[in-house]
């Protein structure tokens, strides 16, 4: 039993330790997502291709924030009201809709897992603001646009541009953007390059919201 218990104490202590040491690395270092990870020791392989933000097309950070975390140059890592709406609208299996910020979906991506459970959110929240302190806002939004899965064992717009549309990131148009951003929350279910109906109104609505959507942070000096 005491080795049990000195065993789950040196888990509970790692697991910080490595987000705070990985965190950090990321700075500088492309990172590497859980699901990639998954697919890499499972031997399904994953296709991305990692792109500075400078080398995306800058509508498709743009429609991400319009339509993912329209306040995400304005907080840092966790939009408070946001959230606690959701959690009052909860259910006992979880939080049924959004309210994940682009940090803290980079930090789900990166250091959790999939799913909704108050466990995974609660766990968000503190490793959204420790990366959205230290990250500029420039480098927290290529993360996120580089680890985003788009489609089974597709990770990254560049590599979600190639498969979709056959064309870099670089040169995507305001509507190839917008309909990627619209496949986010069912990537392996929804198809850019074949669009519904439903998909078609959601993207022209991110079109639509973009104009009233802050971007300036990814404009900023090297704090963001």
């Amino acid at each position: 039993m005491r080795r049990l218990v000195g065993f789950i104490l040196v888990l509970l202590l790692a697991y910080p330790a490595a987000v705070v040491v990985l965190g950090a690395a990321y700075l500088a270092v492309p990172p590497v997502s859980t699901l990639m990870l998954g697919r890499w020791l499972t031997l399904r392989g994953a296709e991305q291709v990692y792109k500075p933000l400078a080398e995306i097309a800058p509508v498709l950070p743009a429609a991400a924030m319009a339509s993912e975390d329209a306040r995400f140059c304005l907080h840092r890592g966790v939009d408070w009201k946001a959230l606690s709406d959701v959690m009052e609208d909860a259910d006992e299996g979880g939080p049924s809709r959004g309210a994940s910020t682009i940090p803290m979906q980079v930090a789900k991506n990166l250091f959790l897992w999939p799913g909704r459970s108050y466990l995974r959110k609660a766990m968000e929240i503190p490793i959204a603001l420790y990366l959205g302190a230290i990250w500029p806002k420039r480098r927290m939004m290529e993360v996120y646009l580089n680890i985003a899965e788009w489609g089974e064992g597709i990770f990254g717009a560049e590599a979600a541009a190639r498969r979709h549309f056959r064309k870099s990131a670089a040169d995507l148009t305001r509507r190839e953007a917008a309909l990627l951003v619209a496949a986010l929350p069912n990537p392996r279910q929804r198809d850019p390059a074949r669009p519904s109906r439903l998909m078609n109104a959601k993207a022209g609505r991110i079109l639509a919201r973009i104009p009233q959507t802050p971007t300036q942070c990814l404009r900023a000096g090297p704090r963001g």
